[in-house]
């Protein structure tokens, strides 16, 4: 098999490439724990690369050891084998030369025949004998028979020599009875040595072998594990995010059947088609995002919008009715039996729109986040004490039981806002419980703090309602409007105030089975509980109080005049900033309190003319009185400490204001 390795991922020293792996290679998947193997795992030790090694060299070795020892033991038993065959051949032969001079006892013949045999220098030394006492040697006679090899051989008279006319004096014959001995001497030095290359030569061999063997297996698994480590990568690349990872590993036929370069181009494409569907959803994502932003800046731009416009509406619908309000207020008091019911009307559905307003008012300070709560211990008892004195004649006139329970309780909050939010759902309570059903507000203990709940046992609230009742104007039973029920902004003012003091108002309802709003405060104790404050000062008849009205509109300056004059005051009216400004410097008169509305006639408005009467007059109480509600107004109005009153002002809040300035202590 083959790998072709791009050009641009050259392998390290240990036969390891990069491989298109990123700069930062992702970690290596870790194996899982042995606590969370299954009975069934099949594990593995080391790696591939040494498993083909080892399977590659391990048969080449023995092949090779056994083919080396085979043909090493076949060399050396065919140099022993020549060795006494060569050895043996000249003794026979010298044997079968000296025959007949052994039987003839001719020693100078037989000596010829020694030497001879030395000079072919095949054997080193040669010995005849025989019984009769001929003993015959030639060559010399070393002193260590280690190094020499003895071959014998047998003299035997030839068929020719055994004619007894022949013999010799005193030779017998004894047919193929040995007449002697022949035994020759070969040095073994030589076959030594030429024994010792063999073994050397087929250990060389053995070595070459194993050596090629290796590198050839080597070569083997660095070819197969390569690719597999570089397919192992791009998978761990891919794991890690790497999408853009590839394997680059391509097959070098043209039949495009080997394993591994399928494998890896499968890997490929399946890295093709994540990053595709990657770039898909990181496009779908970059799209969401976009159309989220847009409409939350929609939202955030109609938000903006509504605060403005109710802020517009709110201004604009104030000038007139607190016209109104002043004018009824002045006519009151000098109607005839006849007017006066016309005129309670009247004022009872000014009352209704002044109350609408301010709902919408404090919707738009809490949006405009202009409103910080002063937090303090608020004791339950005194709480609870002052709302049932305010909701006491609407519980009778609804004909509903109002029980309190506080078990003794203080909490940390602040006071006006929290006698707001239990305000509103005591008023929501009473509004929708049955006659001679009873509304519940009750305090206890929880893992949070201190949990206060409203409950009633009304008609109760169904479930597909319940996630819209905070809601602005939105009211489950009012579809005909009726502004005796409420308006629909209760609930949603006092969703906004609960988070404004860190808390969230929980609805628990079913139909038929009343309804349960709570929410937890955290909890204070009594003993920290600053005392009462002493008794408030008595009011004062405001004769001779002395007012500057600033108003550029006509209507609402002749209301407040009569009004005022009404109440002994002397009043003084200007309709533009500058003019006000230059009677509050001429300091000849001066003025007990100063009325101005924000938006006024000419340059300036009047923040100008309350920061000129703290400057020129600052004994005299300045008062900003508008029908303005929007964000950015009410935090200038905040960031400037201007006391503020929200048009249409109801006259007893004017006077009760008014009075301030001439109090006496009660009795």
């Amino acid at each position: 098999m083959s790998s072709v390795p791009p050009s641009h991922d050259p392998a390290g020293p240990s036969g390891t490439e990069g491989a298109g792996t990123p700069s930062q290679s992702p970690p290596s998947p870790s194996p899982p724990p042995a606590s969370f193997q299954s009975p069934h795992t099949l594990v593995v030790r080391g790696n591939l690369q040494r498993d083909l090694f080892r399977l590659g060299v391990v048969p080449c070795a023995a092949v090779a050891l056994a083919l080396t020892g085979w043909f090493t033991h076949n060399r050396l038993q065919t140099l022993e084998a020549a060795f006494d065959a060569e050895g043996q051949a000249v003794a026979r032969q010298v044997a079968a030369m000296s025959d007949l001079s052994l039987y003839a006892g001719d020693v100078p013949a037989l000596q010829n025949v020694a030497n001879a045999a030395l000079r072919g220098g095949q054997v080193t030394r040669v010995e005849i004998s025989n019984s009769a006492g001929i003993y015959v040697t030639a060559g010399p006679k070393t002193a260590s028979l280690a190094q020499l090899r003895m071959f014998t051989s047998p003299v035997t008279l030839r068929e020719a020599s055994r004619a007894s006319a022949f013999a010799p004096a005193g030779s017998t014959a004894a047919g193929d009875t040995p007449i002697g001995l022949v035994q020759t001497f070969r040095d073994t030095t030589a076959y030594t040595r030429e024994r010792s290359r063999s073994l050397i030569a087929g250990i060389g061999i053995a070595l070459v072998a194993l050596m090629a063997a290796w590198a050839s297996v080597r070569h083997m698994a660095r070819t197969v594990a390569r690719p597999l480590r570089r397919v192992s990568r791009t998978v761990a690349a891919l794991e890690a995010g790497h999408f853009e990872v590839r394997c680059d590993v391509v097959e070098g036929g043209t039949r495009g059947t080997h394993e591994l370069a399928v494998l890896a181009h499968d890997i490929d494409r399946l890295a093709e088609r994540l990053q595709r569907n990657r770039q898909i959803s990181e496009e779908r994502v970059r799209e969401a995002t976009a159309v989220a932003l847009q409409r939350m800046a929609e939202a955030e731009q109609a938000a903006l919008s509504r605060a403005r416009f109710l802020a517009a509406a709110s201004h604009d619908l104030r000038q007139p009715l607190h016209a109104m309000g002043l004018f009824i207020d002045g006519l009151l008091p000098g109607a005839t039996p006849a007017q006066r019911p016309a005129v309670l009307r009247l004022q009872e559905s000014t009352e209704f729109m002044g109350v609408l307003l301010d709902d919408l008012l404090e919707i738009s300070r809490l949006d405009a986040q202009v409103l910080t709560p002063a937090i303090a211990k608020v004791p339950l008892a005194e709480l609870f004490d002052q709302l049932d004195a305010q909701h006491a004649a609407a519980a009778v006139e609804a004909r509903v039981r109002l029980r309190w329970s506080d078990r003794g309780l203080a909490v940390r909050s602040d006071a006006a806002m929290l006698r707001r939010i239990v305000g509103n759902l005591v008023t929501n309570a009473l509004r929708h419980a049955p006659e001679g059903g009873t509304a519940l507000v009750a305090a206890r203990r929880s893992a949070g703090g201190v949990r206060i709940e409203v409950r009633d046992n009304g008609v109760g609230i169904a479930p597909i309602h319940q996630g819209r009742i905070f809601e602005e104007f939105y009211q489950v039973a009012n579809t005909e409007r009726d502004r005796r029920r409420g308006f629909g902004l209760g609930l949603a003012i006092c969703a906004r105030i609960a988070a404004l003091l860190g808390t969230r108002i929980t609805v628990r309802s079913a139909l038929q089975a009343g309804s349960t709003f709570a929410f937890t405060l955290p909890a204070a104790r009594l003993a920290d509980v600053a005392p009462p404050q002493p008794a408030p000062m008595a009011p004062a008849p405001l004769v001779g109080l002395r007012c500057l009205v600033v108003d550029d509109d006509p209507a609402i300056l002749d209301g407040s005049r009569a009004l005022l004059e009404q109440w002994g005051c002397q009043v003084e009216c200007v309709s533009t900033g500058a003019e006000a400004i230059a009677r509050l410097g001429t300091g000849d008169i001066h003025y007990d309190a100063v009325l101005c509305d924000l938006q006024l006639a000419g340059e300036g408005d009047g923040v100008d003319v309350i920061d000129a009467a703290r400057r020129l007059q600052p004994e005299a109480l300045a008062v900003l009185v508008s029908g303005a509600t929007g964000p950015e107004v009410l935090q200038r109005l905040r960031h400037g400490g201007v006391m503020l009153l929200t048009k249409p002002v109801a006259p007893a809040k004017l006077r009760a204001l008014l009075t301030t300035r001439r109090q006496v202590p009660a009795h």
